[in-house]
């Protein structure tokens, strides 16, 4: 089982900076000895891959206390006599209480990732252990700007989502995407990085993989002349058998209960909303339950309003029968089929009423305000080109809103 040590949870939302997380972690793992953590300057910014003046900055900001709450998570002991002769300094990390939350993150993940990589990854950790479904966004304030014009900004999902595939591909982090809450990607955290399996050489090379040795009976001389004469002991060179590892490699990994399946509710569309999406129903098995939901939710709401089921089945098999390539079924249907054009009313329905076919009143006077500033638009634009007058451009008046009637069928 690799070494972990748990990190308060205000250091990962707190005001620290990203690499003060994996010198605690280092600190902390350090300062486990009887004698605490001795490790000087140089020695922690040569096994975390930092700067001495980063790792001396980090260890700054984790001594002083915090402007929030006034606490200090690291104490330093000085060793070294007036003369500069002397030992470093004894470090140790504040003991954190039971009921305070943290994260439990591996040591050598301090070591392996970047800091703004590890405080991804010691965040998803604890949302995984807690069973919270992390977002895009809920990432992006805590992985925020640290420094520059945008500092305490979040950062752009383009970024997260960039460090999330980094983690991934160096094997800290398992994806499941769109198979948690509403639609979000369930993460699973792994204590060490999971390795892609080894494979031998068999289509090309000089031997067998596995204690064929070389095919060659002679080897070539170690030396550039060819007048030179090799030695005895460089004449004969033997191939150590190859052990190739033909599994994938077990790594342990957090308990089952932390990789959580989808735990929603099950599938289940009233007979009314399977009535309506009948003219689309040969979309809905390549769909996500999110979106079907929704799908749904959108549908139950609208026939809430009034709407007749027979009117949104209509208006589903028209726009289904029009639409002549369909790319995306999921945002075709949310974003174009089911929506109802026309009006606040109710009852209308793209510029008509449903029940009787008559134009809408309120479409036809917000269709002649339309006409009408067009019209004035296109006398003053005559007007000024008459007189001489060039205007590239022109404020002209906002497209007045339909006047929004009381409920009920219009006399």
């Amino acid at each position: 089982m690799p070494q972990r040590v748990r990190v308060p949870l205000r250091i990962l939302v707190g005001y620290y900076a990203d690499a003060a997380l994996p010198v605690y972690v280092k600190v902390a793992a350090l300062s486990r000895r009887e004698t605490g953590c001795e490790a000087g300057v140089a020695y922690l910014a040569g096994l975390l891959g930092l700067s001495r003046s980063t790792v001396e900055r980090a260890l700054t900001e984790l001594m002083r206390p915090a402007p929030d709450d006034d606490i200090a998570e690291v104490t330093s002991y000085r060793r070294t006599r007036p003369g500069g002769r002397g030992h470093t300094a004894v470090r140790r990390v504040r003991v954190p209480a039971r009921a305070e939350h943290g994260a439990w993150v591996p040591t050598r993940a301090a070591e392996a990732l970047s800091p703004r990589q590890l405080r991804a990854y010691a965040a998803l950790s604890y949302a995984t252990s807690t069973g919270h479904h992390m977002s895009l966004t809920d990432l992006a304030r805590l992985l925020r700007h640290r420094s520059g014009k945008k500092a305490g900004e979040p950062l752009n999902a383009r970024s997260v989502r960039r460090i999330l595939r980094d983690l991934e591909d160096l094997g800290w982090i398992s994806v499941d995407r769109r198979a948690g809450y509403r639609g979000r990607h369930l993460y699973t955290v792994h204590d060490e990085p999971l390795q892609i399996p080894l494979t031998a050489d068999s289509d090309e090379g000089s031997g067998e993989d596995l204690g064929g040795g070389s095919l060659a009976y002679e080897e070539d001389h170690p030396t550039d002349s060819p007048d030179d004469t090799p030695p005895a002991a460089c004449g004969i060179r033997r191939r150590r058998e190859q052990v190739v590892a033909r599994e994938p490699v077990e790594n342990p990994q957090l308990p089952a209960a932390f990789r959580r399946p989808y735990a929603g509710p099950a599938l289940s569309l009233a007979p009314r909303i399977w009535r309506v999406l009948d003219p689309v129903k040969s979309l809905l098995p390549g769909l996500s339950p999110y979106v079907v939901r929704e799908l749904a939710r959108e549908v139950g709401r609208q026939l809430d309003e009034g709407q007749e089921p027979q009117r949104l089945r209509a208006r589903l098999e028209h726009r289904f029968a029009s639409t002549q390539q369909i790319r995306d079924p999921g945002r075709w249907l949310l974003g174009a089929a089911v929506v109802r054009h026309g009006c606040g009313l109710t009852a209308c329905e793209s510029g008509r009423i449903w029940a009787t076919g008559d134009d809408c009143a309120v479409c036809a006077r917000a269709r002649d305000a339309a006409a009408n500033l067009r019209r004035i638009d296109h006398e003053l634009t005559q007007r000024e080109q008459q007189m001489g007058i060039t205007t590239p451009y022109r404020l002209r008046p906002a497209r007045p809103q339909p006047e929004a009637l009381p409920p009920g069928r219009p006399t």
